[in-house]
């Protein structure tokens, strides 16, 4: 039991030094974040599209 109430000792003082963002970084960080997975969606989805219609041009559906 030492071995873990040691380990989460260790882990509380870890984690006081770890510099958090602001309220300004954190919103620029999530909105880079929601933009880019929109951006790959759309991508991916245009992607798919494209595929598929070339996919049924060449078996001639």
């Amino acid at each position: 039991m030492g071995k873990i109430t040691s380990f989460l000792r260790d882990v509380v003082k870890e984690m006081k030094k770890v510099s958090w963002p602001k309220k300004k970084e954190l919103f620029r960080y999530t909105v880079t974040v929601l933009a880019t997975v929109a951006f790959m969606t759309v991508f991916f989805a245009v992607a798919d599209y494209g595929i598929s219609a070339v996919i049924d041009l060449i078996i001639g559906e």
